[in-house]
């Protein structure tokens, strides 16, 4: 009975340590979908920090992992683009943060295994602020950007041929993905309150088919 006892007791410091772990501290997820690469792939896992962002604040540049303002039962994952009070603008495919073009350089092609047919992309060094991460950009090849439906704060927002502006609202955040001509987000369906927000994405922690890629990321 002891032995069996000290099992038990075992056991559940086990599973209240992992479920206080999920809920407050890491949460593992699995990425769906190509609009993160080159960064992150389609299926690969990855673990979320919940609690840091609490402490430090959401900045430019980081990866999250939110629920999706239109259905908070979905979670998707992209970049940080704007934070509130940005000026955010993407026009023939080149972003503007505050007026102020972020640099990009070319970084050659990368081969696109995620689809039919698989395609060598254009891939691109793009830098915001004094951090730099890499986006897939098909020149001539941007999509027409107009809102899916009415979405919160959508007069912050103006679209024409060139592209989209908007001014991102106080308590939200203005997100896009990395596979630029290959993303839904705010450029669609608007902003992202903060209470949206499920934390930062910072370790691939398996890849079923290239275990290389296992590792963090910024």
């Amino acid at each position: 009975f002891s032995a069996a006892w000290d099992l038990l007791h075992d056991v559940s410091i086990t599973v209240l340590f992992c479920f206080f772990i999920v809920t407050f501290v890491a949460q593992p997820v699995r990425v769906q979908g190509a609009s993160m690469q080159p960064r992150i792939q389609d299926n690969e896992r990855i673990l979320v920090n919940k609690f840091i962002y609490r402490l430090h604040g959401i900045e430019r540049g980081d990866v999250v992992v939110f629920y999706y303002p239109r259905d908070p039962s979905v979670s998707y994952i992209k970049r940080v683009i704007g934070i509130p009070g940005d000026e955010v603008s993407y026009q023939n495919q080149r972003l503007y943060i505050n007026g102020q073009l972020a640099p990009v350089q070319p970084q050659g092609d990368f081969y696109d295994d995620s689809g039919s047919p698989r395609l060598y992309r254009p891939r691109f060094t793009e830098k915001l602020g004094e951090r730099e991460h890499q986006i897939l950009v098909e020149p001539k090849q941007g999509a027409l950007f107009r809102p899916d439906a009415n979405f919160p704060h959508l007069d912050q927002c103006n679209y024409t041929l060139e592209g989209v502006s908007c001014k991102v609202p106080a308590g939200h955040y203005f997100m896009m993905g990395d596979n630029r001509d290959n993303s839904r987000d705010s450029r669609y369906w608007g902003f992202v309150p903060d209470e949206n927000i499920v934390g930062k994405a910072f370790l691939i922690w398996m890849n079923f088919g290239n275990l290389k890629r296992v590792g963090f990321f910024d």
